[in-house]
């Protein structure tokens, strides 16, 4: 059995079919799904999928893109919900980052800002952290460290391979394995994937996005975590079984799912 432990099921390109999406799922494995917080518009649509599915799952938070919507008092009414299982995702990510170069360092002054605030909310609640970094490890795992965030841990959604983050799994963190495992030019996660411990993998889709090959180009869905137990059990040379069952105990002990 699988758990994605990253899937957007709240968004809009569900909309027509969601009760397949998750149906297909089932029957080909999938037992838990875990809806993130990226969106704040979205987050009833979350809510009301989680409460009329007793397998799925969501989480409390505002990817940096859209950190301007971060309300703690808008948040803090749905995280003590029974479905509510962490908080994010949340991070840092300076791939878009235009401007100027003071406007550069005070968009990366006010992601830190936001991503500090999760960091203090999933303590305080004492939830898992769901941490999306891109081309931020640096100041992420500082600021990880530096706000101990290792008190709730959590989970480093899709993975980035820098090798920098690697420690962080004795601070409590796993490591998000999703379709980019495989694509064609994922040599670098590829190399790094023997080195993070078995015991701190999750499997995850991020759909609608980072679709795996054979469908790449395609909407990505749960059912599609098959491509990527398969893609890394070859790697890993350990059996489909094995690689499945690890994954999904590590999925339970994360989020606190029995």
């Amino acid at each position: 059995m699988i758990i994605d432990t990253h899937v957007h099921l709240d968004d809009k390109r569900y909309e027509g079919d969601l009760e397949e999406v998750l149906d297909r799922a089932r029957k080909g494995g999938v037992e838990r799904f875990i809806i993130p917080g990226a969106d704040p518009k979205n987050l009833d649509r979350a809510v009301y999928i989680a409460e009329n599915n007793s397998d799925v799952y969501f989480a409390v938070g505002v990817h940096p893109y859209d950190m301007d919507a971060f309300d703690t008092l808008k948040f803090e009414k749905y995280i003590n919900h029974k479905k509510c299982v962490a908080i994010g995702e949340c991070g840092l990510d300076y791939f878009r980052l235009e401007g100027s170069d003071e406007t550069k360092e005070e968009e990366k002054r006010k992601q830190k800002e936001v991503f500090i605030a999760h960091i203090e909310l999933a303590k305080k609640y004492k939830k898992p952290l769901i941490v999306h970094i891109r081309d931020a490890s640096r100041d992420s795992k500082e600021i990880l460290l530096k706000y101990n965030a290792a008190e709730v841990g959590g989970v480093l959604h899709c993975y980035n391979a820098d090798e920098e983050l690697l420690s962080l799994s004795e601070e409590g963190f796993y490591f998000g394995i999703g379709g980019v495992l495989t694509f064609s030019n994922a040599k670098k996660l590829i190399h790094v994937l023997p080195k993070i411990p078995l015991e701190k993998i999750v499997i995850e889709t991020d759909g609608p996005y980072l679709t795996p090959t054979p469908h790449r180009g395609e909407r990505n869905e749960p059912f599609y975590t098959t491509f990527i137990t398969k893609k890394m059990s070859e790697l890993l040379e350990i059996s489909v079984e094995n690689l499945e069952k690890t994954t999904t105990q590590n999925a339970l002990a994360l989020f606190n799912i029995s």
